[in-house]
């Protein structure tokens, strides 16, 4: 789902940057993490960008249209459809790289090399390293950066262009130089120094990293909602897996259809609000209406996953729906103990991992949660304003559908990825078609399916 790079002249520990954050972001609800490398080394591409740099006989412009031509291809065959599975990309170096070696030190100028790169992925975050160009060119001169009876030498690696490098980097990642579009809506922190121990290099890295992704910002390269349903995908394929039984249909779908129990969105609403005991909820820290983001993520979740602890549980809330791990275990003791949930015997031997498992009564609320999902913020707010008001009048008051003019932007797209979400998950009746329009969404919401 995000693309972060680090930047920092050669030898200012990039490397052990990359190693550091990959195992940190292993605590995060990402389904993988992938660390990758710019010019890649496998491609014949980034070997031909590698030659140019290692000789020092192109020019700025050669240099730079190689390493472009590298990066767009690195970013639409390899970086791009891992972010749509929602999944980390770390990257030691990417684009800032560039706009400094060649733009800056070569004098090829950051709008020119922007525009080579114009097609590449944005980073939605980029950590600067940054070291004393003299400690440096000591690592790399005493072997401590270059793999055994390596000759690799590239024409830069010298105390005087390391200078240049290091002020380059400064001059755009502090925002003294104006960053080209579309290069501009990148996050920078840094500078981080690494002339100390790794203790200190992990504190501020982790640091960093927390912080980003505590703010739940919007990814740059791939829409939100379309990574969350491809995570919802895998989720409903595996209750496909578990009804598969021998001499049964492919794809049978009880569990996939009918998960309303004949009545409508409106009235699961109206049942949740009535079954989540708002003091008990306040008392153990989780949120005091089921309509919150922790709720509708857990509940959602749980309604397309079989037994499960929390540890996969937290794992599989993914990115877009992600809570921390503290959280998950507060909001699933609260919900066994207000009975939402169910413990199961664990039957792995040895593992210690309690076992639970969403009730059957509130199966069709954790749907809703997940089909729902865009609308869940103007959902929340309309309760606000209408505390006592009828679920059944919350979709028609955020879709306007009773005046003149047109749900605004953001709203019809939520209504289009409601749409695809219950095309995923089916609209809940049995024999009944997924809504194609608001129109359609705005009488699945408040009726019941005829008998």
């Amino acid at each position: 789902m995000y693309l972060i790079t680090v930047e920092g002249g050669d030898g200012s520990g990039k490397g052990e940057a990359v190693r550091i954050l990959a195992n940190l972001a292993k605590k995060f609800a990402f389904p993988n993490v992938h660390v990758t490398h710019e010019p890649r080394r496998h491609s014949e591409l980034g070997k031909l960008a590698l030659r140019a740099v290692s000789k020092g006989d192109h020019s700025p412009l050669e240099e730079a249209g190689l390493f472009a031509a590298d990066r767009v291809d690195h970013s639409h065959t390899w970086i791009r459809p891992r972010l749509l599975n929602g999944d980390l990309v770390i990257s030691d170096r990417n684009i800032h790289s560039s706009l400094i070696y060649q733009g800056v030190v070569g004098e090829l100028g950051l709008e020119q090399v922007a525009k080579m790169n114009a097609a590449a992925m944005i980073p939605d975050l980029v950590i600067w390293i940054d070291c004393d160009p003299a400690k440096a060119m000591k690592r790399i001169t005493s072997g401590t950066l270059r793999m055994a009876g390596s000759n690799k030498q590239e024409y830069f690696e010298t105390t005087e262009i390391q200078t240049k490098i290091r002020a380059g980097f400064k001059s755009i990642l502090s925002g003294e130089l104006e960053t080209p579009a579309p290069f501009n809506k990148t996050k920078i922190v840094g500078p981080i120094l690494n002339e100390g121990g790794l203790d200190e290099l992990e504190r501020n890295l982790s640091e960093a990293l927390r912080s980003f992704f505590n703010k739940k910002t919007e990814p740059l390269n791939v829409d939100l909602d379309q990574v969350d349903r491809h995570l919802l995908q895998r989720l409903t394929a595996g209750v496909q897996t578990q009804q598969r039984l021998p001499g049964a249909p492919a794809k049978h779908s009880s569990l996939l259809e009918d998960w309303l129990e004949g009545i409508s969105p409106a009235d699961w609403m109206k049942k949740a609000e009535d079954d989540w005991e708002e003091k008990s909820a306040r008392k153990a820290d989780v949120p005091s209406r089921p309509i919150a983001h922790a709720s509708w993520s857990i509940l959602g979740t749980l309604s397309l996953t079989d037994t499960t602890d929390v540890p996969s549980l937290h794992r599989q809330l993914g990115p877009v729906r992600t809570v921390t791990k503290r959280h998950t275990q507060r909001m699933v003791k609260w919900l066994e103990q207000e009975r939402w949930l169910h413990r199961q015997q664990n039957h792995v031997p040895f593992a210690e991992a309690q076992m639970f498992k969403l009730r059957n009564t509130y199966l069709g609320y954790g749907r809703l949660c997940l089909a729902m999902w865009p609308f869940r913020t103007a959902l929340a707010s309309w309760r606000r304003s209408e505390p006592d008001g009828d679920w059944a009048d919350a979709l028609p008051a955020i879709l306007h559908s009773s005046q003149k003019t047109r749900p605004s932007p953001a709203i019809r797209k939520a209504t289009t990825h409601v749409i695809e979400r219950l095309k995923l998950i089916s609209s809940g009746h049995a024999n009944c078609p997924v809504p194609q329009n608001e129109s359609e969404l705005i009488i699945w919401w408040s009726m019941r399916p005829p008998k």
